[in-house]
């Protein structure tokens, strides 16, 4: 258990990070009409940067490294973590879903604030949340004390002060192609699908934001070219995880909690399963 006095610490920079972001979320917004196509680089993991991702990344780790008690900003578009001084590490993705934007579909940005250096596992997270640009935009903030919603506009407001998972789970979004499901996950999927709604919308933090609403499961699972998934541990789905198990929910990737998963490299990419503890119980079952 951390002492009182370095949890307080934390609680600050934490929020003060999630300041940081909430201010930069109207901008980057704002950016995103002019900058829809191609800058003409790869980031770290081989994908097509737009130049919407380089200006969101440009941006938050400006006003990241300049939070008091932040000592690391690493980002999925940049190879290395950034030395920022002493404190906490910040892990961005400066826009999820930023493929989404040509079509003008839902996108966000995912941040996870761990106390440890990177890359860490998600046990050392102290603070994580995400912003989902769609038709309003939201924030949500999820700490050791919770997990809150907000609207972000002209102002803030506070509009789920104790966001949890409805007990009774209604949708569900799978990522990949149904043909490269391993055998096990596509039999589990089979079942799923009969008891609730698809949804899914080819953003992260948008599919997720759904389970978070209206409750039920989100996967990116292990793949016949991709038995690693698609998702990156570090920025995507320990930050993912650690909202959803605060807000009363379970993660997995396919045999223990995406947060008792070992950090190895900082880009690397893990199955990601989110949502209702009993959910996340049967499919432990289906792929055990």
């Amino acid at each position: 258990m951390r002492g009182d006095a370095t949890a307080r610490d934390h609680e600050r920079v934490v929020e003060a990070v999630f300041d940081a972001v909430a201010a930069s979320a109207p901008e980057v917004r704002d950016a995103l009409p002019g900058r829809r196509v191609e800058s003409g680089a790869e980031n770290p993991s081989g994908e097509s940067v737009l130049a919407a991702d380089e200006y969101a990344d440009d941006l938050l780790a400006d006003r990241i490294a300049a939070v008091d008690g932040v000592g690391t900003y690493a980002s999925e578009e940049r190879p290395e973590p950034v030395d920022c001084g002493d404190g906490l590490s910040v892990a961005v993705d400066p826009l999820d879903g930023s493929s989404n934007l040509k079509s003008n579909n839902a996108m966000g940005t995912v941040v996870g604030v761990y106390d440890a250096p990177l890359p860490a596992p998600g046990t050392a997270l102290v603070g994580a949340g995400f912003v989902l640009y769609g038709p309003i935009t939201t924030m949500v903030v999820a700490t050791e004390a919770g997990v809150r919603e907000e609207v972000i506009g002209s102002t803030r407001e506070v509009v789920t002060g104790e966001l949890t998972l409805p007990e009774r789970p209604t949708v569900y979004g799978f990522g990949g192609r149904v043909p490269d499901w391993p055998d096990d996950f596509r039999a589990f999927a089979r079942g799923v699908e009969e008891d609730l709604k698809l949804r899914y919308g080819g953003a992260m933090v948008g599919d997720v934001n759904q389970v978070l609403t209206y409750g039920g499961l989100f996967a990116y699972p292990a793949l016949a070219d991709a038995p690693d998934g698609k998702l990156r541990l570090q920025f995507e789905a320990n930050p993912i995880a650690y909202v959803v198990e605060r807000a009363g929910g379970a993660s997995s990737d396919g045999r223990r909690s995406i947060l008792e998963v070992p950090a190895g490299d900082l880009h690397e990419r893990v199955p990601l399963h989110v949502g209702n503890a009993a959910l996340i119980d049967r499919l432990e079952s289906t792929l055990g």
